[in-house]
């Protein structure tokens, strides 16, 4: 955990699959917000995502922005000599740079939110995604007061990470639903968490579903070759006659004619009919909030 400063740091570590959800929470935030994006391969289409909802972002490399942040946060110092501030045309400068100053105190923003999508792929191997997740922890712990994990329980990947993390003395934050428990799986977080996912999936009366977030129908492909043919994208397993229906999971980010086109393709594709469900933003918006509220508060309590 970095030492304190003006402005309260909360790190969000994503999957990029969730990426739709982040963008909601981010551009609905009604408090100001510096936002920083590091850059990688995996930011670019988030990155357009948030800047047609007129959020500024500054994209840094991951070795920059603990740098970054901590310039940011340094004041800035009065350089006009003492001894001159008796001339009055020096004197007038010094009151000016004052007054902007606090105006620029009055106008800040109230919280730094920095965001690191990882790639596709990772929840193929739960191993490997429980490592990528917590390596990045580390690295962002230093600039952070907390760090959100935005990622569903894949296969129980985030168990053990609280007790893995403590030593570090940055509280971690999780995608919980009303009971709070980590979500499932980015499924859960799209229906609104773990009692809608199974409310979804008994609905199906044993009928193999298969479920596409417009994320999930734009890039299964991807992810087919991101995670070398897991059971979830593997063509000869999707063909099986058990699975009858896909399930389109609409959200209030992307919806339209390249979503519709995505999902008959895919129902084309395997034989499937289409269920339509509505999605959710609530578990995104509450964790979010959650885990900003609480670290604006303890900055606020600070001495």
């Amino acid at each position: 955990m970095r030492d304190g400063s003006p402005m309260p740091v909360l790190s969000i570590i994503a999957c990029k699959m969730l990426e739709d959800e982040l963008v909601y929470v981010l551009s609905k935030d009604q408090n100001a917000v510096r936002l920083i994006i590091v850059e990688n391969r995996q930011c670019f289409m988030f990155v357009r995502k948030l800047k047609s909802r007129n959020c500024q972002v500054r994209l840094f490399p991951p070795d920059r922005i603990s740098f970054f942040i901590k310039q940011m946060h340094s004041p800035v110092s009065m350089k006009i000599p003492n001894f001159l501030l008796k001339v009055p045309f020096f004197g007038e400068i010094h009151e000016n740079m004052k007054e902007k100053n606090r105006v620029k105190a009055k106008t800040r923003e109230t919280i730094t939110v920095v965001v690191n999508i990882l790639k596709l792929g990772l929840h193929a191997d739960c191993d490997l995604l429980k490592s990528e997740i917590y390596r990045n922890m580390k690295e962002m712990a230093d600039f952070s007061d907390g760090i959100l994990i935005f990622y569903g329980n894949c296969g129980r990947s985030l168990r053990s990470l609280e007790a893995n993390f403590k030593d570090f003395n940055c509280p971690l934050y999780f995608l919980e639903d009303e009971k709070g428990d980590i979500v499932d799986d980015c499924i859960s977080v799209a229906l609104g968490g773990n009692d809608a996912y199974a409310e979804v999936m008994q609905s199906g009366n044993g009928t193999g579903m298969f479920y596409l977030t417009p994320m999930w129908a734009s890039g299964w492909k991807e992810m087919k070759n991101e995670s070398g043919g897991t059971s979830d994208v593997d063509e000869s397993f999707l063909k099986n006659p058990l699975y009858k229906k896909v399930v389109k999971i609409s959200n209030e980010i992307s919806r339209g004619d390249e979503f519709d086109k995505n999902v008959l393709n895919f129902a084309r594709t395997f034989d499937m009919s289409i269920v339509e469900k509505k999605g959710s933003m609530e578990i995104a918006r509450k964790s979010y909030l959650n885990a900003r509220n609480n670290i604006c508060k303890k900055g606020s309590n600070s001495p």
